[in-house]
């Protein structure tokens, strides 16, 4: 492989499963900073704080510091004061929404939003539908953070932002602007941070529906690793539902330490 210029790394089912770590995730993270090979990590979760994301991982010996974190909230806040500097925004969401706007000069509001941003929101009820729908429906821009519609949680699955996403987009009959994967936005918003072009960046991710999909979207190159959602079994169906098949694949995080770095 020519020399990695970037790394786009996605978290859940590629680092690790809740909270236990991926065998060879802690080798993958060194060898990149052994080679100085730039790297962000890339998730699609709202819900945290960069420094809530670099703990998380920290306590399962994965190293990290927040600035290496990147998440759709974040590329939200982007988004939006890049669109509109000081826009007021109705917030749907939890800690790691809420703070990625406002660090970036947004102002919440609940009256007359200019838009409506939504990620998981696990107090999201009858009343914020109601809301919400009204606020997009008098001409609010609609901002979903990730179109996941499920969550993996210790008690199974739960419905994720996209589930709430789709109720909104029932009632308003307005398509949300989506930044996380498999949209190319967030994609886009991590190789700005690390400046280099898209094309020069490659995505590790286990999931062909959003980590690998979001990669062939935004124009970079792509290496699956099957180590979570994707296995031997269903590989076949989710490259036919993703619409793209990754440029590699490994079969551990050894296997793609040894791709990426050499």
């Amino acid at each position: 492989m020519e020399r990695v210029k970037g790394l786009l790394i996605d978290l859940d089912g590629t680092l690790y499963h809740g909270k236990n770590r991926i065998d060879g995730a802690d080798d993958l993270i060194r060898k990149l900073r052994e080679r100085k090979i730039p790297y962000l990590f890339v998730t699609n979760n709202s819900s945290r704080t960069p420094e809530q994301v670099a703990e998380h991982l920290g306590g399962m010996g994965i190293p990290a510091s927040p600035e290496e974190v990147c998440t759709s909230s974040l590329a939200a806040a982007s988004y939006i004061a890049h669109e509109s500097p000081g826009a007021k925004v109705a917030i749907l969401g939890e800690e790691g929404l809420r703070s990625a706007l406002l660090d970036a000069g947004l102002e919440p509001t609940e009256e007359i939003p200019q838009y409506v941003v939504q990620g998981i929101d696990r107090s999201f009820n009858y009343q914020s539908l109601a809301k919400a729908v009204q606020w997009i429906r008098t001409g609010a821009v609609s901002v979903l953070t990730n179109p996941d519609l499920l969550l993996p949680s210790d008690t199974g699955l739960t419905p994720g932002a996209g589930s709430l996403g789709a109720a909104i987009e029932a009632a308003s009959g307005v398509k949300p602007i989506v930044i996380g994967k498999p949209s190319s936005i967030l994609m886009k918003y991590a190789t700005d941070r690390l400046g280099i072009s898209p094309s020069d960046a490659i995505v590790l991710g286990d999931n062909m529906r959003t980590d690998i999909a979001a990669g062939a979207n935004a124009g970079c190159k792509t290496v699956l690793v099957m180590t979570g959602i994707t296995t031997d079994e269903n590989m076949e169906e989710h490259m036919k539902a993703a619409g793209v098949a990754p440029d590699y694949v490994c079969r551990d995080l050894y296997e793609a330490a040894d791709l990426l770095c050499g």
